[in-house]
């Protein structure tokens, strides 16, 4: 999918899952149930915000900071799965399944985060029209990065994957003033998402910088030549 028809989907939902929006599409008693029962929450960095295995209470709309979510593999080692940002909707996916929580949601950064509980949301999403289309659109567009991440992983080499990686990284979480992706990973952590031993990555991150590809400075990743990056990797925007 193009980052045009992703920005699109993601601004359908922030659109539809607001205040303002609720207020207009749902009648006075149900909008007032569901202010009543939103609430806001903030978490530190190292924070979970829900365990793999917890019985889901209700969905987290992140107004503020980055969250991981990831899952504990056959031998207790996690496996990062995706990164959420500013709008978006986290924990839903188990909600509506009917299961308890299939990943761990971890704060990158000091988040802000509004909580709905259950039967709130699943009452917004039975008396919404448009919010019920957004959130479809969002586990279509989820289930397509879900096949992808297969291709992925099982197709490219290491070295395609982390320049794909980084491309995503930075097209999904944006840059800081200086350039670099907004996130802060370690040597392991990158490991981890294209699938190799922490070694391979140091190695590859090495030379990446070497070839001009990219800046270090500690945990922190800037994109010197994108061009080349997506050509390298076999990126689709």
């Amino acid at each position: 999918m193009s980052l045009e028809q992703q920005l699109v989907i993601e601004e359908n939902f922030s659109k539809a899952f607001n205040k303002e929006s609720l207020r207009e599409s749902l009648n006075s008693e149900d909008f007032e149930v569901y202010s009543n029962a939103l609430k806001v929450l903030e978490f530190s960095k190292g924070d979970v915000v829900f365990d793999d295995g917890d019985l889901p209470k209700g969905v987290y709309f992140i107004e503020k900071g980055t969250a991981k979510l990831s899952k504990s593999g056959v031998y207790g080692k996690d496996q990062i799965l995706r990164f959420c940002k500013e709008n978006d909707l986290i924990g839903y996916r188990s909600l509506l399944c009917g299961e308890n929580f299939q990943a761990k949601a971890e704060a990158m950064t000091p988040m802000k985060v509004q909580f709905l509980p259950s039967d709130i949301f699943l009452r917004l999403l039975e008396n919404d029209s448009k919010l019920s289309y957004a959130m479809l659109q969002k586990i279509a567009y989820e289930l397509g990065e879900s096949a992808n991440t297969v291709t992925f992983l099982a197709q490219k080499t290491v070295r395609e994957r982390l320049a794909e990686i980084l491309v995503l990284l930075e097209q999904k979480l944006g840059t800081d003033p200086e350039g670099f992706i907004k996130i802060s990973l370690t040597r392991e952590e990158i490991a981890n998402l294209i699938g190799t031993a922490t070694e391979s990555a140091i190695r590859l991150i090495s030379e990446f910088k070497q070839d001009d590809l990219i800046s270090v400075e500690g945990r922190n990743i800037k994109i010197l030549n994108r061009d080349k990056l997506i050509k390298l990797g076999h990126v689709v925007i």
